[in-house]
């Protein structure tokens, strides 16, 4: 008996302590729910309700708000009400509240940046099968933002789009030898070799993503003039290879800070005077550590390099930047259509993962989308010429 009334007096505590921490929260007003009370947070109509199956500790609100609350929602304890990506929009918006302390960040970014351990933090994600990618992804099976020319775009034409962009971009002739560092499944290479008989060459560090690739280029019967290898940045230089044009889509957000010189030093070592370099990255407003959530459970060791720290390296290596570009928006677009993909598949979801698996995803892709929404991330895409060439166009040609 006495135990009963000490787990409601310590329930009873734990929620008023919950309900004062959540009303700082009052951009959009919203209702908690607990077993046996509601409480109202901010003035208006709620757009939302956040059920708590089981409070959780104010200790953990205010060690990893992200966490605590991401690990809440996997674990079913934690229940939305309306619609998640609102709802994580109206949080997202108010980062600045959310409370992590030093201790659990560095001990989620404080990882050695070898090569070993970075390829087991890439392969940790990229590796989890293509059969599930395939589900949720378009049929070029392009995990990164794509550029919706119109309200018409599928997601399919929104990736045809942004690679085509990309092509556009990199100003490119036939023979021309292209690099793609972090080239997913191939579709840009592929695309590269189609249209404009470019003799190209990916790296990646998934095993997965390397082998689909392979048949890709078998498929395609483009044997003569694309090529795969399972390689870390690190490493081409001692290739030995020289390229006319670069290109990186996603793949500097698994650099780390402290290797961002290191990635700009490698990839400038192997482009060609004259060349172009192409670099589209997830970016940061500011120079911090990344989201302790996001980091402990999607993307070991991720991290959002700022616009400004990229074109600063790029100027220190004579890299000339030509164009930045914006697509915040579109990548929110193509979030949204991928948990929208998700849930159309989850009865063959279901079958590969748990539930707390299929819970951690669907709060990855709206949370992600919400990001984008809110500005909390960026979506880059910087232009660069190694040093002097008068050749290209004065204007923007694409």
């Amino acid at each position: 008996m006495l135990d009963k009334i000490t787990n409601k007096v310590t329930g009873i505590i734990e929620e008023k302590a919950m309900v004062n921490f959540f009303k700082d929260f009052t951009a959009h007003p919203f209702k908690i729910r607990f077993q046996d009370n509601e409480y109202m947070i901010g003035e208006g109509e709620p757009t939302f309700v956040v059920d708590f199956k089981k409070p959780i500790p104010l200790s953990a609100l205010t060690e990893s708000t992200s966490i605590a609350l991401g690990e809440a929602y996997m674990d079913g304890n934690l229940v939305i009400e309306g619609d998640l990506f609102t709802a994580l929009t109206h949080f997202l918006g108010q980062m600045e509240k959310f409370s992590t302390t030093g201790g659990v960040l560095n001990k989620l970014m404080n990882n050695p940046l070898t090569k070993k351990k970075q390829a087991e933090e890439v392969q940790s994600h990229y590796d989890i099968g293509n059969d599930f990618y395939k589900l949720w992804l378009d049929e070029t099976m392009s995990y990164s933002c794509g550029y919706f020319s119109s309200e018409r775009d599928t997601l399919y034409h929104a990736q045809v789009n942004k690679v085509d962009r990309i092509l556009d971009k990199l100003y490119l002739k036939e023979g021309m030898t292209l690099l793609d560092v972090g080239c997913g499944w191939g579709f840009l290479l592929i695309e590269a070799a189609k249209k404009y008989g470019v003799k190209g060459m990916g790296i990646t560090l998934s095993h997965e993503q390397h082998d689909k690739f392979k048949e890709r280029i078998a498929e395609n019967h483009l044997e003569d003039l694309l090529d795969v290898e399972l390689m870390d940045y690190r490493d081409l230089p001692k290739t030995g290879k020289i390229f006319d044009r670069i290109v990186s889509v996603g793949m500097v957000e698994h650099v780390g800070r402290d290797n961002y010189k290191l990635y700009v030093d490698s990839l400038n070592e192997v482009l060609k005077p004259g060349g172009l370099f192409l670099l589209h990255y997830i970016s940061g407003m500011r120079e911090k550590a990344g989201d302790a959530w996001m980091s402990k459970y999607i993307f070991p060791g991720g991290m959002l390099p700022t616009l400004r720290e990229m074109i600063s390296l790029f100027t220190d290596n004579g890299l000339h930047t030509l164009d930045v570009e914006n697509l915040r928006m579109h990548y929110c677009k193509t979030l949204l259509c991928w948990a929208d993909n998700f849930h159309k598949h989850l009865p063959e979801i279901e079958k590969m993962f748990d539930q707390r698996f299929i819970r951690m995803w669907d709060l990855y892709l709206n949370s992600c989308a919400a990001g984008f929404y809110t500005s909390e991330m960026d979506l880059h895409q910087i232009l660069a010429v190694k040093g002097n060439n008068n050749e290209l166009p004065i204007t923007r040609w694409y």
